[in-house]
């Protein structure tokens, strides 16, 4: 009965809720998540003829904030959870690829608030997630692979103070952007931090609470401050 019901959500929904609603989800349960989905739902097309593009599902959930639209480009079935924040505005604007999710709280933000020279932007590819409470930091170009999966608390940053001078205060002496790179397939565990001009390697795992200021070889655990190598996922 429990998978019956998850492809008549999947059917209803356009999204594969086949195998989420199995043994130990009842009727009134598994119909509320329906119900809330359809309020995200409703937001979504008082956003979707302000963005670039949205394909698909496009769920909403309360107290999401986009700014500059325009600048967003997203792929089927983009979900944007409660109180998150994404702002826009960009050089390369920010684009998702289809079946992303931008968790609870977490912060997007290329460009200063207050106005300033426009940031490079973000690329997420298919299947991958921000975690709730996540910041990304994308004034230098942030590039995130398919199937990424990015804890909560996690912070990237694609720029550096500069702070050469000691007769200048530090908040006068601007910014050097870079960028980050994360291939596809790797796992980015909770509070972790990916500091700028950094690429981790597809199919790696970054440990909780890892600072990472060096490349991240395919396939390897890193943990640590600052994040070292483990030991490697491929067998020797």
């Amino acid at each position: 009965m429990a998978t019956r019901l998850g492809k008549l959500i999947s059917t209803i929904s356009g999204m594969d809720f086949s195998d989420r609603f199995g043994p130990g989800w009842d009727h009134l349960s598994a119909f509320s998540v329906l119900a809330r989905m359809g309020i995200w739902w409703l937001r979504g097309l008082g956003l979707r003829w302000r963005m670039k593009s949205a394909q698909g599902m496009l769920l909403i959930g309360k107290g999401v904030t986009i700014r500059q639209a325009s600048y967003f480009r997203v792929g089927k079935n983009f979900v944007a959870q409660d109180q998150c924040e994404i702002n826009c505005l960009s050089r390369r604007g920010i684009v998702f690829g289809d079946k992303v999710t931008v968790g609870s709280f977490a912060l997007i933000r290329p460009t200063n608030l207050y106005g300033g020279e426009p940031g490079e932007g973000l690329r997420v590819g298919d299947n991958s997630s921000i975690g709730p409470y996540a910041y990304i930091g994308c004034s230098g170009y942030i590039e995130i692979g398919a199937n990424v999966m990015i804890s909560p608390r996690v912070s990237i940053y694609s720029e550096n103070h500069v702070f050469e001078s000691t007769s200048l205060p530090m908040i006068d002496q601007g910014v050097r952007r870079s960028f980050v790179t994360i291939e596809d397939d790797c796992w980015i565990a909770s509070h972790a931090v990916i500091l700028a001009g950094v690429t981790v390697g597809k199919g790696s795992v970054v440990a909780a609470g890892s600072i990472v200021t060096k490349d991240v070889p395919p396939y390897s655990v890193v943990g640590g401050n600052p994040a070292r190598i483990l030991k490697s996922r491929k067998e020797e």
